[in-house]
Parts: structure tokens; sequence; C-alpha cells
């Protein structure tokens, strides 16, 4: 019995070792290319192979009944597949996708900068703004060193972004608009944005061809992408000689929560004490802000973000009128803003972005002329904005998606004038759009998309047809395409109503880029050709119409280096303009105001880890722009031209520990030189006299201590030098 049974079970034992699998089979690419070296093992066995220069493999295993085939091969994603081996031979021709890699895979490049901390093909990051020798911290600063915008426009706010107004470049926070995103302008002096550039962990600045997303700007979209969680609990300190500032935000245990609160005070009034300024502040400027956010995980991958804003502010002034009076000007500004999103992934193919914002802003303007040739006056302007935003994307594979949703804003625009009355205006605009990036490979993808917009005030709509293409030459290199059209409604619908009782119409551009980029080992180089049509411009002259026109035709140059020169980080920006619209009060079509044929800019920051000390300088240049003269004839309309703009800005930051608190110490001067700086003139009511237009003193010098408790930024500044 013992016998039978010892040969039973050698029986067994020998058609067990018999029941060998032959594994075999062809590795390709999804172009059908055989790969050579690919590594095909069965899971938790030594039982494997190599693919051979044809791609074909084979080999032998006794392994039985359920098991895991994994292929893997460098550059592409592992294939990893379930078999059931039973003996004989089983065929497996696994079909390899290259694997996401940032510096192999091409992105849409063309009339997009961004600035994130979270990709390493940027050209800017956010520590980038506030570090920046002339941006004074200002967001809207830092970006006017890119090529495509205006360095010269000091007297008034807004980027001017490829030969269009400040107002035809939007702002928008978390997909969603912002309607005020500067302080109250006044006239003559440029304003600052009201928002810190720490607030937010990407930045997409489009100079144009901007997505399909976004609408209501015909020159370019600043996408603001806002912080999620924090890392931890933190406070800040900020003493300056322009006022003080106070942060606090709590992360709870579970990180799952986080909320904040910042102040803001503002008071120039000590600094103009000590620095003589050309007009004669009645009150110096003055602001205080108070903002808020709270975060909230939402079941395994949702995020709920808020974050909300309040600024008042008060300046007031005379400044000197061509014919030897005053002209005064005061102005106290209320601004709300509050925003709410909503983010969830739903599986690994669907994402839901909601969102909704309202704004409100108060302006109470009173304006003054000692001569008696004006009478004094007062201006109520009241403004807000409501919208609500949807947005789904459906994802194929990791990098191709398809993006659809829509969006709805409510406006309200109300104006009251002591001597012409009130008059106000709302508009329910609506909007839907779709679109995808579809990546045909690694080295070539295309963003289709449409966008579809109508205004209840206009009694219009509109659609507006986008398309970018992007092919990778090699590694890092790209070319890139964009084209598209893009709407948007008056500069002020309420004074359109207010002197005629009627609105226009949709304006209209139209965008062509192509763009050559380099990114690698930290060297960044950019070189942009574009065209843009204008139709349909708003003129005003003796009637108001839609009749207006124009173009705008450039190259730009983009060179950013951190790698040849230890410890030192600089980029240059140039940019050549040719632009001529007829829209407004012109009657012609002729260069605009703000618009100057050649910009430059050079950045330059220089760090020393021994002393912990950065330097840092920026040089801008800008040829004269056009201003009008009352003296000349119709047919020289806008020839002359102001002298060509200079600025050299300096500074330098300390980094240390006092008690803790991670602490820097800035120092920055701007307009070191004392250069004349000229954005036009103002002439008298007879043509006889004018008085040029310059900034509030000729240089501007920022001394400040900034403390953190919870967050040490010193390796965030190693790191952005590296």
């Amino acid at each position: 019995m013992k016998r039978h049974l010892f040969f039973f079970l050698l029986g067994i034992f020998h058609f067990t070792a018999g029941a060998q699998t032959t594994v075999k089979g062809l590795v390709r690419d999804v172009s059908g290319n055989p790969l050579t070296g690919a590594n095909i093992l069965l899971r938790d066995t030594y039982d494997g192979a190599t693919s051979d220069a044809q791609g074909n493999f084979q080999f032998e295993t006794e392994e039985t009944g359920d098991q895991t085939l994994q292929v893997t091969y460098l550059g592409f994603d592992s294939v990893v597949q379930k078999v059931t081996l039973t003996g004989g031979v089983y065929t497996f021709n696994p079909v390899m996708k290259e694997s996401f890699n940032e510096l192999k895979v091409v992105v849409i490049s063309a009339g997009a900068f961004e600035a994130s901390d979270e990709r390493k093909v940027t050209v800017l990051k956010p520590l980038d703004i506030v570090t920046t020798a002339s941006a004074g911290g200002d967001t809207y600063g830092a970006l006017k060193t890119l090529p495509g915008t205006q360095v010269s426009t000091g007297d008034q706010e807004g980027l001017f972004v490829r030969g269009g107004t400040g107002s035809e470049a939007q702002t928008f926070i978390d997909g969603l608009l912002v309607r005020n995103p500067f302080f109250a302008s006044t006239p003559d002096y440029a304003s600052r944005g009201r928002f810190n550039p720490f607030l937010f962990k990407g930045t997409v600045f489009s100079t144009g061809g901007y997505s399909a997303q976004y609408g209501q700007g015909m020159s370019s979209a600043l996408v603001l992408d806002s912080q999620d969680l924090p890392d931890r609990s933190a406070g800040t300190l900020a003493v300056s000689s322009v006022g003080l500032g106070f942060g606090q935000q709590k992360l709870w245990k579970d990180k799952g929560r986080a909320a904040g609160i910042n102040l803001n005070y503002t008071n120039l009034a000590p600094y103009f004490w000590l620095v003589k300024q050309t007009p004669e502040f009645t009150h110096k400027p003055e602001f205080i802000g108070a903002e808020s956010f709270f975060r909230q995980k939402t079941g395994k991958t949702g995020l709920l973000k808020f974050y909300g804003y309040y600024n008042h502010g008060q300046v007031g002034f005379n400044t000197a009128a061509p014919d030897g009076g005053k002209f005064g000007f005061n102005i106290k500004n209320n601004d709300v803003y509050t925003n709410l999103t909503w983010t969830e992934l739903l599986g690994d193919t669907w994402k839901i972005q909601l969102g909704t914002s309202y704004t409100r802003d108060w302006n109470d303007i009173a304006t003054s002329y000692n001569t008696g040739a004006l009478s004094p006056d007062t201006f109520y302007m009241r403004n807000s904005l409501s919208q609500v935003r949807a947005v789904a994307t459906r994802f194929f594979g990791r990098l191709t998606s398809l993006r659809f949703g829509g969006e709805y804003q409510y406006s309200t625009d109300e104006f009251e004038n002591q001597r012409f009355g009130t008059a106000s205006l709302n508009d329910n605009y609506a909007a839907a759009f779709v679109e995808t990036d579809l990546y045909v490979t690694n080295k070539l993808v295309a963003r289709l998309g449409a966008r579809a917009e109508r205004s209840g005030l206009l009694d219009a709509g509109k659609v507006s047809p986008r398309v970018s293409l992007a092919y990778k030459l090699g590694e890092g290199d790209q070319v890139s395409f964009a084209w598209g059209y893009f709407y948007q409604k008056g500069d002020s619908l309420l004074r359109w109503r207010s002197q005629f009782d009627r609105v226009p119409g949709f304006q209209r551009a139209e965008h062509y880029i192509l763009n050559y980029q380099y990114i690698l080992n930290d060297r960044t180089f950019r070189v942009e050709g574009y065209y843009k049509k204008y139709d349909n411009l708003v003129t005003t002259r003796e009637t108001l119409g839609n009749d207006g026109k124009g173009y705008a035709q450039g190259v730009e140059l983009f060179y950013r280096d951190k790698k040849s020169l230890k410890n030192v980080d600089f980029w240059f920006s140039y940019s050549w303009l040719d632009t001529k619209r007829k829209f407004q009060w012109y009657p012609s079509e002729v260069q605009p105001t703000y618009a100057a044929n050649h910009v430059a800019t050079l950045v330059a920051k220089k760090f020393f880890p021994g002393i912990r000390t950065s330097f840092g300088l920026t040089y801008s240049y800008a040829t004269g722009r056009p201003y009008f003269n009352p003296n000349l004839p119709e047919n020289k309309f806008l020839s002359d031209r102001t002298p060509a703009y200079q600025n050299l800005a300096l500074n330098a930051s300390y980094l240390t520990m006092i008690r803790g608190a991670f602490t820097v110490f800035v120092v920055g001067v701007q307009n070191v030189l004392g250069q004349e700086q000229i954005f036009g003139y103002r002439y008298s009511e007879d043509g006889s006299m004018r008085t040029a237009l310059t900034p509030a003193a000729k240089r501007f010098i920022f001394v400040g201590a900034f403390m953190s408790w919870g967050t040490d930024r010193r390796q965030e500044v190693l790191d952005n030098q590296n």
C-alpha cells in the first residue's frame, strides 16, 4: 500500500513538473514599433526574459494557475496583465505607452506664460513676483517684466498687452472673473493689484490665444489658482515704510481643514512727510483691508475653498493745472470680493468643478477746479458682479481630456451725479464652452475649443472658435501655434448709456500666434510672433457706433538663465509692437497713447548663501508713447511722442531667524538714477500751456521686515536659485 502511494505521489510530481508553459510574444509601442530591451517577468518568481532587437521574447515557467505578467521599459508605462497558465504556449503581445514625463511631453505654450510651484517647466514662480526689484510685491508689476506688456504706463492701472487697453486684459481667480482687481483708480497715477501673490499656487498669464474656458478679454487672461490646504499652522507679521500687516492660519490636526485671516493697514502719510511728493495731498493714501480663507476636504478627493476680501481706501490731492490753477480730486472706495469653489474627482475619469463669486465696489468721487472753469462736482459710482460656474472634465488616459461647462453672470452699474442725475443698467450674461486637449502622441497635442456667449443688455450672442497646436521637436524644445476669436463688451457700458441712451455691440479681436520655446537645465528661451485684427471697436466721435477697427503685430523674445552663473538668476525680455486702431474718439486709425513700439527689461538676482542675502535689479526701457497735442491738425493726430522711459530699480533682502520667526528684511528703490519719466501732457483749454504727467516723486523707497512663524522660507529661497 505504501509502495502504491509512493508511485502515485511520484506520478503527480512528474506530471506537475512537466506542465511547463512557454510565454512568448512581441513588445511594441502604440505606433507599432518594436521595443528592444523591455523586461518581461512573472511577478513573485524568477521567470522572465528581455525583448530582443525585433521586440520578441520567450521564456519557460513551471508556475501554473492564476499569475501576473509585468512588462517594464524605461520611459514607458508598465503593462500588467492577469493570466492563467495551464501549460503549453501562452502568447502575450503587450503594447506600451510612453510614460508622462513633463520634460518629454509637449504643452501648449503659444501666448502662455506659466508661474507655478507645482510644475518644473515654468517661466516664473510666485516667489519671483515678490523678489523682482521693480514689482514691489505686486503680481501685475512682475508680469510687466515679461514680453508683450507695456512698462511705461505709470499713469494708469492695468496690463496693456500687445496693443490692447488695460480693460482688455482680464483676471480670473479659480476660474471666476474678478471685476475690480486693482485698487481705486485716480487720475495720472496707476493703482496696484489688490491680491497677495502668496495666495496663489499657480499663475498662467496668457498674452493671447487663451483657453475657451475664459472670455470677455480681447487681449489676455491672467488665471490665478488659489492655494489648497497649507502644510502647517503659521502666523505672519509685516512692518514697512508704508504700513502694517498681520496674518494667522490654522491647520486642524487631521489636516483636512484650515482657516486663516490677514489684516493690512497702509498709510503713506509718514513716508510722504519724509519724501516730498509733487501733488499736494489733501488726504494721504490710506487703506485698511481684511481677507479670510477656509479650506475643507470633502470625501476622499474633494476640496471646498472659500476666500473673502474687504478693503476701504481714501486718497485726495491737488495737482497743478496747465493754466496755473489746481485740479482737486478725492476718492473713497470700498470693495468686497468673495469666492467659493468646490472640486471633486469622480473615479479615475471625471473631475467636477463648481464655483460662485460676488463682488461689490463703491466709489465716492469729488472733483474741483479752483479757477472757475469747472464747477465742483461729486460722483457716486457702484457696481457689482454675481456669477456661478460649472466645469466637468473627462479624462482619457493620463493626458487627453475633454472639458465642458458654462457660467452665468449678473452685473449692475449705478451712477449718480449732481449735475446729470442718475443712471443704471443691469446685464444678464451667459456662456457655454467645450474644449479638448487631444494628445495624438507625447510630442503632438491639439487644443480644440469653442465658446458661445450672450449678453442680455446687448441683445446679442457670439461664438468663438479657438485652436492651439504644439509639437515637440526634441528634449526641451517645441513649437506652438494658436488662433481664435475673442469678444468683449464695451469698456464702460454705463458711460455709453448715460451719454447716448444706448449701448454698443460686441467688439472682436482675432489672434494668430506662432511660438518657439526651449526649457531645459534651468534655461528658458522663447521667441513668439503674433498678429491681431480688431473689428467692431466702439467709437464715440459725434455718434456712437461699432465701426472701429485696428491691428497689432509684433515679435517678442524672452531668455531666463539660472544655471550659467552660480547663485545668479536673470531674465531678459524684448517686445517689438506695431499697432494702430480707430476707436473711442480717435478720428483715424493711429497708434494709441498707451503703446510703445519697443520695450526691453532685464531682471537679475544674486544670492549670497554665506550671508543669507539676495540682491536684485530690474532695468526697464521703452520708446516714447504717443500723446494728444490739441495744437496739431487732425492729420497729425497723436503724432507727438513722449521721451523714452527708463527705470532702474534695486532691492536687497536679508534672511534670518528672530525668536523662532523666519524674518526677511527688505529694502528697495525705484528709479535709482532719478531719470525723468513723462507719461504724457495735459494742455490748457486754449492749448497754449501744458504740464507733464509724471510720477508723484522721482524715486520710491521701500523698507520693510516680514516675519513668519511656522513657515521657514529660507529653503524656498535657496530652491528658487536652482
